[in-house]
């Protein structure tokens, strides 16, 4: 991914392995990509690149879909999504009732909270 491309400009063969024809034989890639600082610059503008494009151009493509179909639910959906779109809640913590604790006074409990 990410780091790995960014990388290949730091663990790449040696410059030993730059000629194929003279190139040890432990070289994996004979004659292709050798480490060095240019190297590691280059992939690493190349890879920032790649990562702001996408981004640039996934943002534009949302915005243009969001023009002729809403990406975002409306509003009044956003609260009960989940009875709209599987006809159950899934996350109902709101409680329906006050609770209130052995021995206490339901009245006494409201007028507290009420304050």
């Amino acid at each position: 991914g990410f780091i790995g491309s960014i990388l290949l400009g730091a663990i790449a063969d040696g410059s030993e392995c730059g000629d194929a024809a003279t190139a040890p034989g432990y070289c994996v890639n004979p004659g292709m990509i050798t480490r060095s600082g240019e190297q590691l610059g280059k992939q690493l503008v190349a890879t920032v690149f790649c990562a702001v494009y996408s981004f640039v151009v996934t943002y534009a493509l949302l915005k243009a879909i969001d023009l002729v179909l809403p990406v975002r639910p409306l509003a009044e959906l956003q609260a009960s999504m989940d009875l709209h779109e599987h006809g159950e809640t899934a996350y109902n913590h709101t409680p329906t009732k006050a609770y209130v604790p052995e021995g206490k006074d339901e009245a006494k409990l409201a007028a507290t909270m009420s304050v």
